[in-house]
């Protein structure tokens, strides 16, 4: 990873050099952990002035000679592939990759004086996309679907109808649809591809709905348990249980406070022993490697309560919601007059009626994304 950063995306903060994809401003980079236990890095990098998805929207809206689309549609059909390259044909040109496994030999040797260096980059290109990109579909691809008459699609998104011919642009919303030449490979850059030799994926935010999007996947992704379902509860039980056992041999039971932190400690030491890791993991803890690569530092902020207090009010005075403050809830119950008896005072909840509110799932947490 360190050696992606300092020689294909070529960030330097002292320095205005260019990569693969220009001048890196940011990057952030989380590794985690697949079922199987393969290490893998999900990156996002920020190029400096690049227009944001308003900027983008805008300019595409007000391009009317179509310059600005055909420019950046060229600029990213140079950047991001997704089909895999013909063959030279050349049956003299050899490459390690056509008698080893692509990802377990280098490419060809780079010697500029080289005569064939082009069809042999071209036919080690072919062999890692055909070995690292190539998608196969299996069970887990449908592991969501819930049968007939529901129909049966990837939830990867890649199938073989997924074909277009080349890039457009909606000239009425300024969403792009890249081209789609082969619907079953990922999207890769060809350079990057033939360095890490390793599946990838790539994409380009530059629409509302790819941003939103993202936004999403980021937030659901880093805020998801490493634990599965179906073991943090057999870990669950297991605490209880063990609890029990235990409390049956003491002379007194235990309190409602002291069963209560019991509880809490042995429910924390099962899910924490119950935690599955792969040796992968295992040797990457071992040998102190990163599990994020950032190209800033962060400082954490002790949050208590009275800071929160003070952004609570800074929010309120720049957007004032009266229907959500309390403190006018306590003003009207206080100006109210006196309460009648318990015996004069209607009954305003129908206890045979179906309220709508207890079928709510409330378990539900809505974003609102505004852009300035």
């Amino acid at each position: 990873m360190h050696a992606f950063i300092k020689a294909i995306l070529a960030y330097d903060d002292k320095a205005d050099v260019h990569g693969l994809l220009g001048r890196v401003s940011a990057y952030y980079g989380c590794v985690e952990a697949q079922g199987r236990g393969t290490l893998h890095c999900h990156m996002m990098i920020w190029i400096d002035g690049a227009l944001n998805p308003n900027e983008i929207k805008e300019r595409i809206l007000s391009d009317l000679d179509g310059e600005f689309q055909k420019r950046l549609l060229a600029v990213l059909d140079d950047t991001i592939a997704n089909c895999v390259p013909e063959d030279p044909g050349d049956i003299d040109v050899t490459v390690p990759s056509n008698s080893h496994h692509a990802c377990s030999v280098r490419g060809p040797n780079l010697a500029p004086d080289d005569p064939r260096l082009g069809q042999a980059r071209q036919k080690d290109l072919r062999n890692v996309v055909r070995k690292c990109q190539m998608h196969t579909h299996s069970r887990t691809c449908y592991k969501y679907w819930k049968g007939p008459p529901e129909p049966q699609e990837c939830r990867f998104d890649l199938d073989e109808s997924n074909y277009c011919a080349e890039s457009t642009v909606d000239r009425e919303t300024g969403e792009l649809n890249l081209r789609c030449l082969d619907g079953l490979v990922n999207n890769y850059n060809p350079t990057m591809l033939e360095a890490l030799r390793c599946n990838m994926d790539i994409k380009f935010i530059g629409s509302g709905p790819s941003a939103k999007a993202i936004l999403y996947y980021v937030t659901d992704y880093i805020t998801k348990s490493p634990l599965k379902a179906h073991v943090s509860f057999a870990a669950l039980e297991l605490a209880v249980r063990k609890l029990r056992e235990s409390e049956a041999h003491l002379d007194a039971p235990l309190d409602t406070v002291a069963k209560a932190k019991a509880l809490l400690q042995k429910c924390a030491y099962a899910m924490i022993s119950h935690q599955e890791l792969s040796s992968q993991q295992v040797a990457s803890y071992l040998t102190d490697e990163e599990d994020h690569f950032s190209s800033h530092d962060f400082t954490h902020i002790y949050w208590p309560s009275f800071a929160l207090s003070h952004f609570e009010r800074h929010i309120e005075k720049e957007d004032p919601s009266p229907e959500c403050d309390t403190r006018n809830e306590t003003m009207a119950v206080e100006a109210a007059p006196d309460e009648p008896d318990d015996d004069t005072v209607p009954d305003l909840v129908d206890q045979d009626s179906d309220d709508e509110s207890e079928d709510e799932d409330t378990d539900r947490i809505d974003l609102h994304v505004h852009n300035e």
